[in-house]
């Protein structure tokens, strides 16, 4: 059977409808703060679980290599490669670590290089600031004939392993390696996109390509897109096995799956619900609050005081209040000190827009505290994908006109991004 590059063929067995099949592929297999929508209900089979429940099908007669990290993991929390290692229904032969490690041993911006893992013995690759035909090599000297990718995404566009998924699938292309991605969910759900769209002048590893800054995709639905709009001079041979049980509307919650923390600094799902929004404040000389308990719910710095939680409640954001507070991170930004801020307490995720109050937060930072300054190296600008937000903060700009400024780019993102949504 031929399918379209996005096409979804339903086979037998226990798994179904397995896989959506993209380009280059000829075959394919198969709530928290203020309730929301699916709260309480559970049931989500990853597609890790109806892979194995196919009894590895797709991968037969392959040599497998897993990109994962410690968020690859069962309904049981047994983690992917320890389950399928033994199993001679399908030949896993090495490891690729991402940014933070396989094992998850490295803090932000590190990886844990190559080494033989302990547990099984398997070697282990390392793929972080990889890219292009360096990590073709890699893909190359591991004798692989499979990539697979299992890796639980935050739902924003500068978490860093959707562009390790982008990377890889080049590197892939590249080395002449199939590649199959086994989706998880989107935890702050799949409902819209929002933010500004990244120009590729601006392109990093914190935003490779012209998506929005939440980009409410599931990791097969980015790779889709991927292999399509910006791998399309050379896409890898992609086949993605989806979830069932998921809805766009689903937070993590609902999922009834295990939260594992995919980074050290993202430790539960109400942190990924925030992220998309606070982590501009990496890009500021304010603490984001790494080293505390509360990352990305925290934010603050030496001086400020009252003034910046009234200002930001006065604005009235939907489903979210702020908290005058005052913390000591123990590591990052203001390592030891006491400073004051706010932090955020969601009570309608529904309403929030993690976005547009992330932008609302810096406005009203830099109104109410003479401090305020941007990173030396403009980061903010690499987080927001172009200069505009932060010269338009710069020139007075309010949080309705920053957010304005992006609507006809976002608007031409939603069009292309419904083409590869795989759950209606």
């Amino acid at each position: 059977m031929t399918l379209s590059r996005r096409g979804v063929l339903a086979v037998g067995g226990a798994v179904g409808a397995l896989a959506a099949t993209a380009a280059g592929s000829g075959t394919a297999a198969a709530s928290g703060p203020g309730g929301g929508p699916g709260a309480g209900r559970s049931g989500v089979r990853t597609g890790f679980a109806r892979l194995a429940a196919d009894g590895y099908r797709l991968l037969a007669g392959q040599k497998v290599g897993v990109v994962t990290n410690p968020t690859g993991v069962t309904a049981d929390v047994r983690h992917i490669v320890d389950v399928m290692h033994p199993d001679r229904r399908v030949a896993v032969t090495a490891v690729f670590g991402p940014e933070h490690g396989f094992r998850g041993t490295a803090q932000a911006g590190g990886s844990e290089g190559r080494y033989d893992d302990p547990a099984t013995g398997l070697p282990v690759y390392d793929t972080y600031l990889k890219s292009g035909q360096e990590l073709a090599d890699v893909f190359t000297a591991s004798g692989v004939d499979t990539v697979v990718f299992d890796v639980q995404d935050a739902g924003a566009r500068f978490y860093t392993y959707i562009w390790t998924l982008y990377d890889c699938m080049e590197a892939a292309a590249l080395a002449g390696k199939r590649f199959v991605v086994l989706d998880r969910p989107n935890p702050v759900s799949g409902r819209a996109a929002l933010g500004p769209v990244l120009d590729p002048a601006f392109g990093t590893f914190v935003g490779r390509r012209e998506i929005a800054q939440a980009h409410g995709m599931t990791v097969a639905e980015l790779a889709l897109l991927f292999n399509e709009e910006f791998l399309a001079a050379r896409p890898v041979e992609l086949d993605v096995v989806k979830m069932s049980g998921w809805r766009r509307s689903d937070f993590f919650d609902a999922t009834g799956l295990p939260w594992v923390p995919p980074s050290p600094n993202m430790p539960t799902a109400e942190t990924a619900l925030v992220y998309s929004g606070t982590c501009l404040f990496e890009g500021t000389n304010l603490s984001e609050g790494r080293g505390t308990t509360r990352p990305f719910e925290l934010l603050g710095a030496e001086g400020i005081d009252h003034r910046w939680a009234a200002a930001v409640n006065a604005l009235e954001l939907p489903g979210v209040a702020f908290r005058e507070a005052y913390f000591a991170p123990v590591f990052s930004k203001f390592e030891g000190r006491t400073v004051g801020g706010v932090q955020l307490h969601v009570h309608d995720r529904v309403a929030f827009d993690p976005v547009r109050t992330g932008i609302a937060l810096l406005v009203t930072a830099k109104r109410t505290w003479s401090g305020f300054a941007w990173r030396p190296d403009n980061w903010i600008d690499k987080l927001t994908g172009s200069t505009r937000v932060r010269t338009m903060i710069d020139a007075g700009a309010d949080t309705d006109e920053v957010v304005g400024a992006w609507a006809r780019d976002l608007a031409a993102f939603r069009r292309v991004r419904r083409e590869y949504l795989l759950y209606r």
